[in-house]
């Protein structure tokens, strides 16, 4: 459970970082590419924040996942130059894909198609007994 202190340093850090990201795809030239941030979630000793990205295209998110932890120094210098009158000391950053819109998606794809495991129990895994 998160307190509300880690909340609050999760949604400032949520906020900033997607100006850092956005402004980065801007300046760089990259038109086709939208990264947002889905979550951040911060450790309770306040030294890790966890960052989940949304990247679109899904084809370039891997690659542009690499950029991001290449340059996860200099994001977080240009974070903590953001936030230095509310932190006094930015968490390490640790990036990942968020894949929840994947997942959604392939739930609905599965339940409106042929491949409906509700219809067809023979998509199912069976259920082996030890």
């Amino acid at each position: 459970m998160e307190t509300n202190r880690q909340k609050k340093i999760g949604g400032v850090i949520q906020k900033d970082l997607v100006d850092i990201l956005q402004g980065e795809v801007r300046k760089n030239g990259v038109s086709n590419l939208i990264i947002s941030v889905s979550k951040v979630s911060v450790t309770t000793d306040l030294s890790v924040a966890t960052i989940h990205l949304s990247i679109f295209p899904q084809e370039k998110a891997q690659e542009t996942l690499i950029g991001i932890k290449a340059n996860s120094k200099l994001i977080k210098h240009d974070l903590s130059q953001r936030v230095r009158l509310q932190l006094r000391k930015v968490p390490n950053l640790v990036f990942f894909i968020d894949d929840s819109l994947d997942y959604i998606e392939k739930i609905d794809n599965a339940l409106s198609n042929k491949e409906n495991p509700i219809e067809n129990r023979d998509l199912l895994d069976k259920r082996r007994f030890q």
